[in-house]
């Protein structure tokens, strides 16, 4: 059995010999290598993720931005379209003002006008009552005065009602 056994044990003591050595150079030549490799592949991996949670970090600062620009807009245009409003009040408001004013004007100038040519007419028809007066007063006398007798008691019922007596 020793004979059995030398064999076997040299085939043992050469297999571990020669997994020692490529383990050994496994771990020279290959295991550096791979091992510098996955640290570089890890470490990259690590600056994505933080490349990426910095993106993310960044995207949500930009949407925080437009959102505030967006209610920033928002409340811009509201404050024009007030101020549109107002202003188109204020133009209707000042137009009404300037209707009414000019209505009164006009409604005064009509008044006047109105005054000054009924003055005019009462002045006219006091003209033509007058003359007609003096028309009338004129044939009266002329028809009263046509004869002697009347003239003489006229002229001395104007003296006794003078005020000279």
């Amino acid at each position: 059995m020793d004979a059995l056994l030398t064999p076997a044990l040299g085939t043992v003591v050469w297999a571990t010999v020669a997994f020692l050595v490529v383990m050994f150079l496994l771990r020279k030549f290959a295991w550096g290598p791979i091992l510098s490799a996955l640290k570089d592949r890890e470490e990259s991996i690590a600056n994505a993720l933080n490349e990426a949670d910095r993106a993310r970090s960044e995207m949500a600062a930009l949407n925080a931005d437009n959102e505030r620009l967006l209610q920033e807009a928002r409340l811009e245009r509201d404050t024009m379209m007030r101020e549109g409003r107002d202003m188109a009040d204020r133009l209707v408001a000042d137009a009404k003002a300037k209707a009414k004013a000019e209505a009164a004007r006009e409604a005064e100038i009509a008044r006047q006008t109105i005054a000054t040519e009924r003055k005019a007419a009462v002045a006219e028809l006091k003209a033509e009552v007058a003359k007609l007066s003096v028309a009338i007063a004129e044939q009266l006398v002329r028809s009263e005065l046509s004869q002697d007798d009347k003239q003489k008691e006229l002229v001395t019922k104007l003296i006794d009602e003078s005020p000279l007596n």
